[in-house]
């Protein structure tokens, strides 16, 4: 991904883990090596200079898998094994941490951080926009969601496309109860669901879809139910239906105050895109960048 506009690129850098304990420890204490196990992978790595985790690959002693599961427990990153199928593997923040496409997105968090969220001023509330289906909203949204959880954030994913949502079956949620009811008035915020899994993460499902979405998220109740959220959270990240065919996205966008439109790199048409920047600036909505999606 690449960072247009008013967000400037910076080097992302090392995640900082509460613990200190080495890589041979924690993978001795998972099972994964024994004593004997450590003592050919100090004598490879004196002799060929490597890092512990190259030479017990190198010898054959663990998995990529194994290794990068050793590194999240050692940095404190929340990291999900990809062995069960009970979520999605589009989350690849949680179930690979450590690739680049994750750092890609600890950049945008950065970003994020230093020149747009402010709970203070009461910018905490980002909706993902796009202008068209197929690029890439709900893939962002989850694992922007995910890396900010990963900070120790208390990190709210609403999934605002009650056209075609996906965010519940991303993390396997139940999406009886969820946005739509809220707005109804069937539910309240016990509608959230919690990911202990991924960390300091909350689920708002869309909930079954509503002959009216547009008319739903344009009522008065999404503005004073997210208002009632960023009390309980400190980031709240909205997943938005194709601004080019529905008009729920700008709806979404104008209580959230804050967007943040991804465009597809070789998909999205810059007219589709410069259009949609300036309708959202039309109507007071902060565009606080834009997201160049390469995948």
């Amino acid at each position: 991904m690449n960072l247009q506009e008013n967000v400037l690129p910076i080097e992302s850098g090392r995640v900082i883990g509460q613990q200190d304990r080495s890589l041979g420890a924690i993978l001795i204490e998972e099972g994964k090596l024994s004593s004997v196990d450590i003592e050919r992978i100090l004598e490879l790595q004196r002799m060929e200079g490597l890092r512990f985790g190259e030479a017990a690959l190198r010898l054959g002693l663990i998995t990529a898998q194994d290794l990068s599961a050793a590194l999240a427990k050692q940095y404190d990153v929340p990291h999900v094994t990809a062995d069960g199928d009970a979520s999605s593997k589009e989350l690849i923040a949680a179930y690979q941490p450590f690739h680049r496409r994750v750092e890609e997105l600890r950049a945008l968090r950065t970003q994020l951080l230093i020149r747009w969220y402010n709970p203070d001023a009461g910018r905490k509330v980002l909706a993902v926009v796009s202008p068209g289906p197929g690029e890439g909203r709900t893939y962002v949204a989850a694992n922007l969601a995910l890396v900010f959880a990963q900070l120790g954030e208390r990190t709210l994913l609403i999934d605002a496309d009650m056209r075609a949502p996906r965010q519940h079956r991303l993390f396997n949620v139940p999406d009886r109860m969820g946005l739509s009811a809220a707005l109804s008035g069937r539910a309240d915020r016990s509608a959230v669901v919690a990911c202990p899994d991924y960390g300091r993460l909350w689920v708002l499902p869309a909930g079954a879809l509503p002959p009216n979405p547009q008319e739903l998220l344009a009522r008065h109740a999404l503005g004073i139910l997210l208002k009632e959220l960023q009390a309980d959270f400190d980031m709240v990240i909205i997943d938005t239906p194709p601004a080019k065919l529905y008009a729920d996205a700008q709806a979404v966008a104008f209580r959230a105050q804050n967007a943040m439109v991804l465009a597809r790199k070789n998909e999205t048409r810059l007219a589709d895109t410069t259009t949609l920047v300036r309708e959202f600036g039309d109507t007071g909505t902060h565009v606080v960048g834009t997201v160049i999606n390469d995948f």
